[in-house]
């Protein structure tokens, strides 16, 4: 259930309750694509740095160890040792973008492991029970990514059949949440609203999925290669279309600049590859913009990346010795890097929360992305 705290403009402040606890809106999920952050982040680190949702991968746990091992072991929460929400995404989006070889049917999409090349189908159905045996708190329906770049001829029928696929979904998840060997009966369902970087398709997209009365809507098939410009217009065009009493998730963006943009457009839910993926190479985020720790200037530097930031790294560490680390290609310092940045990820959304609930988030944004241009 969400429970719409305030607003200020169209960004809102939202309370979600679910069955493994509260999220506090608007969030951003730390993604550990395997059950794990990369970077030999843990999950004890995750509720020391502030993660209120951590997001695994439907696709790649069910090529490797397997949904059906997982579901033998407790269920994903068991598995992994963490108790908050988890949400997994649908594996459409790496069904489309890993198998260079694959068949979009209307039962859904035939395609080989980009593992091992052994043949897999997965449509709605199958998305689902792999969900419900991974038994995360939030489910995400089984939709087709189409490129950015694709034509109105290509995407209209796309987003038709992902609409039918939805139904699809929402109908074996009932059934999954009904049986008695189920681990999550209270598994939660997201519906995916695309249709390219075409506003009318979008908005008659959100109309239709949002009469399915499902617990949360995502805006899918953005920053896929379309500009900022679009991105954003495309956003504004479709969240008025969508339930305001239910969270909106913006999947797969962004950076912290995108995330402000995205805010004040009324989006509630995040993930995204940056803070771990360009922690894993030395890049760290500060107020003042990106640092790159692989730079000389920093091999004396004795200030930690960011002063002031709470981070566990920060705390206690030098730029000079993290930079040390990273060229010595210690494990330790990309560990470094992907906690600080997952910190400062959540700690901005903290500080979201608190500019709506004071209402000068317009404020806030202009600052922090004044900040970002240092």
């Amino acid at each position: 259930m969400y429970k719409l705290i305030t607003t200020d403009g169209c960004a809102k402040r939202g309370e979600f309750h679910t069955p493994h606890g509260v999220i506090q809106t608007p969030v951003f999920m730390n993604v550990g694509t395997v059950a794990a952050i990369k970077g030999a982040v843990s999950t004890e680190d995750l509720e020391q740095i502030g993660t209120l949702v951590e997001l695994s991968n439907t696709y790649h746990l069910h090529v490797r160890p397997g949904d059906k091992l997982i579901k033998q072991m407790g269920g994903l929460h068991k598995f992994m040792s963490w108790d908050k929400p988890i949400l997994t995404d649908s594996g459409g989006f790496q069904v489309f973008s890993l198998a260079g070889l694959r068949k979009i049917k209307e039962e859904g999409v035939y395609f080989n492991s980009h593992i091992d090349g052994r043949k897999i189908f997965m449509g709605p159905e199958e998305s689902m029970q792999i969900q419900s045996n991974l038994a995360s708190t939030i489910a995400m329906a089984f939709d087709e990514c189409p490129p950015a770049t694709a034509d109105r001829n290509y995407i209209q029928p796309s987003v038709d059949r992902t609409t039918r696929w939805l139904k699809r979904c929402k109908d074996e998840m009932n059934r999954l949440n009904s049986l008695e060997d189920t681990i999550n009966k209270q598994q939660m369902l997201f519906g995916i609203n695309q249709g390219g970087i075409f506003e009318d398709i979008r908005i008659e997209h959100a109309k239709v999925i949002s009469e399915m009365d499902l617990d949360g809507y995502a805006i899918g098939g953005l920053a896929v290669g379309e500009s900022h410009e679009d991105m954003y217009r495309i956003i504004e065009a479709t969240v008025p279309y969508l339930p305001q009493n239910k969270p909106t998730y913006l999947m797969g963006v962004g950076t912290p600049a995108n995330i402000l943009e995205a805010v004040e457009r009324g989006v509630d839910f995040f993930d995204c590859v940056y803070p771990s993926r360009n922690g894993r190479h030395g890049h760290v985020y500060t107020n003042q913009g990106k640092l790159n720790l692989f730079n000389q200037k920093y091999e004396t530097d004795d200030r930690p990346i960011e002063e002031g930031c709470g981070c566990p790294v920060c705390k206690r560490y030098s730029r000079a010795y993290i930079r040390h680390l990273l060229k010595a290609k210690e494990m330790l310092g990309m560990r470094f890097c992907v906690l600080h940045n997952l910190y400062f990820y959540n700690n901005m959304m903290k500080e979201i929360r608190e500019a709506i609930e004071e209402h000068r988030f317009s404020e806030y944004k202009r600052k922090k992305l004044e900040g970002f241009k240092g």
